[in-house]
């Protein structure tokens, strides 16, 4: 897990639902992966309004299982910056339902790439490639 004086940020705060889970009542590891990915993601866009794709989500090992009901919180550090990519570490960390105790999950390091409408890479300090939506059109 992240370091006490790293900076983080909770990028994510969901509730396992029983949809999520499988038949002992514990959340499916890829449901996990894919809010890992979320939480990546909202990290990365700090860094620049881009289409930002992922290129890697490093080794994730499960320390403890989450469980229907507990609130899963995924707190997100950039630990990484290049010049079209960051990478991001993501924290895991599930509040009990019945307790409210605080459980390390897993922590995974996953890095995004940002990239042009032709799907190449940017420098992610180059002037917005996306605009918010519902607001302007699109750009390119």
């Amino acid at each position: 897990m992240t370091s006490e004086t790293d900076t983080r940020r909770l990028a994510l705060r969901v509730v396992a639902m029983p949809r999520d889970t499988n038949q002992y009542g514990t959340i499916f590891g890829g449901v996990i992966l894919s809010y890992i990915d979320q939480a990546g993601f909202v990290e990365a866009r700090r860094h620049g309004c881009h289409r930002w794709v992922t290129a890697a989500i490093n080794t994730v090992e499960f320390q403890a299982p989450v469980n229907v009901g507990d609130v899963v919180c995924f707190y997100a550090c950039t630990s990484r910056k290049g010049r079209s990519s960051v990478t991001v570490t993501i924290d895991v960390v599930a509040e009990r339902y019945m307790t409210n105790a605080c459980v390390d999950v897993t922590s995974a390091s996953i890095t995004l790439v940002a990239v042009g409408a032709d799907g190449k890479p940017i420098p992610f300090t180059s002037p917005p490639t996306v605009r918010e939506p519902g607001v302007d059109g699109p750009i390119g």
